[in-house]
């Protein structure tokens, strides 16, 4: 009976370090948004701002792949109401794999024709207009979003495009 016991508490022991290995190798290969790379977004955003000089101050959201925010940041004077306005285009473009203005373009349509998804503007917590965009790396993998209000639609969208841009070579 000793052998039996001793043969299946090792059975189950190669089985519990089995599965924790393949787990282990899993979280090691699944990429994903550092805050260096936020930080570089950010600053990048922010940099194209200034250089523009006519623009309003912004607010810049960054969320990561789960819907969680990873930087904030608020200029200057920035708009109140665009804090929460950013964070909603983060969190739209770190849970779809498009930028927030064809989430718009879904719900509410493109030159002059109806939105395939109406019912997509009323989702809480999303944005369905111009200024979030999908953080991916080159494999095609979603690891977040950038979310920038203030300015205009296009020119949050510009900003946010910017900062993803900024971070290409870190996306390999």
């Amino acid at each position: 009976m000793l052998n039996a016991r001793t043969f299946v508490t090792a059975a189950a022991a190669a089985v519990v370090a089995l599965t924790v290995s393949a787990g282990a190798q899993a979280l090691d290969t699944k990429p994903m948004l550092t805050l260096d790379m936020a930080k570089k977004i950010a600053d990048a955003c922010e940099a194209l701002q200034v250089a523009k000089g006519d623009w309003r101050p912004i607010n810049i959201a960054i969320y990561d792949d789960g819907g969680n925010l990873k930087l904030f940041r608020r200029q200057e004077n920035a708009f109140l109401g665009s804090i929460k306005v950013s964070q909603m285009k983060a969190a739209t473009s770190s849970n779809f794999p498009f930028p927030s203005r064809l989430f718009g373009e879904l719900a509410f349509g493109k030159d002059g024709q109806p939105g395939a998804i109406p019912g997509l503007a009323f989702v809480p917590g999303f944005a369905a207009f111009p200024g979030g965009v999908p953080i991916t790396t080159a494999s095609g993998a979603l690891i977040g979003g950038v979310g920038v209000s203030g300015a205009t639609g296009d020119q949050d969208e510009e900003c946010a495009q910017a900062g993803v841009a900024s971070i290409a070579d870190m996306l390999n």
